[in-house]
């Protein structure tokens, strides 16, 4: 039975995947930072759980070791392409079938961002290590709403975007169960690129408009600066993604994530999550909870 590399296991598409992997008959090894709660709920999903670093290559060397198929995912900030290098060259050391490597939508060589260009770099070391790889080139994920929970539930929604910029925003549930069904048929996607979306396309404005049509409240759509925004969720120190997010915001006025892509549904074989039901599903974070009063 394959065994799957998940890096970054604790993450929005690493926990989901951890499952899906499982579902889909595989064995998995789950590459963590440290052992924690969320470490030992892996394993109690039946995960084998490693813990490294992606920037130290010994780290990496051994977490592909025994490996067949490996997934790679780096967050924003500083040091993507040598991850990526140091990655590429293991799993070619270990003769692997498969790497699935999450990037950006607007991926390309000139984007304005550092972290864009990086993905566009690292999906070209990928290429070169002779490694069949997939790139899924993915939108904003519906996990941004969570980012601003914590002034939803105060009835205020702010982003640092256009409110005409439009986008489809993807569940990352549902990017997780791409990747799992994508190592479960290595040989139909291998060197493949893929563009993921959510099924519905909306503008911000429109996004918060159905927001707050699923909370039943009303919450217009509040234009921030970056460095607003960062300071509302708590990252106002993090010059990388004050960095980024500028250079998105103008990616969005130029289209670069506007569009439907049918890729996942078609992948997974059902209905992608919409905006009502990933509300929904997370509700509890978006309302306020009031301790209760003796009679």
């Amino acid at each position: 039975m394959p065994t799957v590399l998940v890096s970054t296991a604790t993450g929005d598409t690493g926990r989901p995947m951890v499952d899906h992997l499982i579902t889909e008959g595989l064995q998995v090894r789950a590459m963590v930072r440290k052992d924690d709660a969320r470490a030992q709920q892996l394993r109690d999903k039946g995960a084998e759980v490693v813990f490294g670093d992606l920037l130290d290559f010994r780290d990496v060397r051994t977490a592909l070791d025994g490996v067949q198929r490996a997934y790679f995912n780096y967050p924003v900030g500083e040091g993507l392409v040598e991850a990526a290098v140091m990655f590429a060259q293991a799993a070619k050391e270990r003769d692997l079938e498969m790497i699935v490597n999450m990037s950006h939508i607007q991926s390309r060589p000139h984007a304005r961002s550092k972290a864009t260009q990086n993905h566009w770099l690292s999906e070209q070391v990928f290429n070169w290590s002779g490694v069949p790889t997939t790139h899924l080139r993915v939108t904003f994920f519906m996990q941004w709403l969570l980012y601003v929970s914590h002034l939803v539930r105060y009835g205020r929604y702010a982003m640092p975007f256009d409110a005409g910029s439009r986008f489809a925003p993807i569940a990352a549930s549902d990017i997780a169960l791409t990747a799992a069904k994508i190592f479960a048929h290595p040989s139909e996607h291998g060197g493949q690129v893929y563009t993921l979306t959510g099924p519905v396309e909306y503008s911000h404005q429109e996004l918060a408009a159905e927001v707050s049509r699923v909370l039943d409240r009303d919450m217009p759509y509040e234009q921030v600066t970056v460095t607003t925004f960062l300071e509302l969720i708590g990252l106002s120190d993090d010059v990388a993604k004050l960095k980024h997010f500028e250079a998105v915001t103008l990616d969005q006025q130029e289209g670069l994530l506007a569009g439907v892509d049918d890729t996942a549904r078609r992948i997974v074989g059902q209905p992608l999550s919409t905006v009502q039901e990933f509300v929904n599903d997370n509700r509890a974070l978006f309302e306020l909870h009031y301790p209760g009063t003796a009679a």
